[in-house]
């Protein structure tokens, strides 16, 4: 019975290895799409600070890479030192990732805190041209998100480059994409998307920040089944060293 309780360990052990090496991408790409995604809405979100989640967690994905490689080659030779050292690398990044949870939690509230501090700002800095920066993030988000303005399209009226071109109209970034003859006019609020940018920017933030959360609560709930098998490996070497090993005649560290 204990026989075949650790070898399913070793087993569960080895195949647990082959997933962290496939969560590695995946945290890695996690981490990459929040750069990305941050890249675009950095105008609307001025907290550098936020990235710090997205920076371990690429770090950690990197990490598990190499844990990957020491965990199989030590279960499959069943290295007492190199299963202890499994352990504790395991140990400091499940330690990590909850550090990557508690940090995720608390940049995710102070979300709409930082975007109602700086969207005023940067709908005020629109000067319609494509090589400014904020015409370029504005016009982006109003096509992405489907939505016009702060609140919503009226809110165009209170701005510099509304007040300076005098054309009653909004930019042709708030257009419905189906209508291919909409030139902004406030004649035709139909035409136009009717919810606000703020509302889905602070919605589009604080879901980047979940995807970083359940990522790391994810691979630190399969980290939790690593540590397990490999401290029943562990200890069933240090008790009973005339155990079979994965691999015939291998040689025991």
């Amino acid at each position: 019975m204990g026989q075949c309780g650790i070898t399913s360990s070793k087993t569960v052990l080895v195949f647990l290895n082959l997933i962290f090496w496939a969560a590695a991408g995946i945290l890695c790409y996690v981490g990459a799409y929040v750069f990305i995604t941050y890249d675009d809405y950095d105008h609307f979100f001025e907290d550098v600070y936020t990235l710090i989640p997205a920076v371990i967690i690429i770090a950690v994905g990197t990490l598990l890479f190499i844990i990957g490689l020491i965990g199989c080659c030590a279960t499959i030779r069943e290295s007492r030192c190199g299963l202890a050292t499994f352990v504790i690398i395991l140990l400091l990044v499940f330690i990590t990732e909850v550090v990557v949870v508690v940090l995720g939690y608390i940049y995710r509230a102070k979300v709409e805190d930082e975007v109602d501090h700086s969207i005023q700002k940067v709908y005020n800095g629109y000067n319609g041209t494509n090589p400014d920066a904020a015409s370029r993030a504005i016009d982006y988000v109003q096509r992405q998100l489907r939505c016009c303005g702060i609140h919503n399209y009226t809110d165009w009226e209170n701005t510099i480059w509304f007040k300076q071109t005098k054309n009653n109209s909004v930019p042709l970034s708030c257009c419905k994409a189906a209508l291919s003859n909409c030139t902004g006019s406030l004649t035709r609020p139909m035409d136009l998307y009717s919810e606000g940018c703020e509302a889905l920017v602070v919605k589009k933030l604080q879901e980047i920040m979940m995807y970083v959360i359940w990522a790391a609560l994810a691979f630190a709930a399969i980290q939790l089944l690593g540590m397990l098998c490999a401290c029943i490996v562990l200890c069933r070497r240090s008790r009973d060293p005339a155990y079979e090993l994965l691999i015939t005649g291998g040689t025991y560290a």
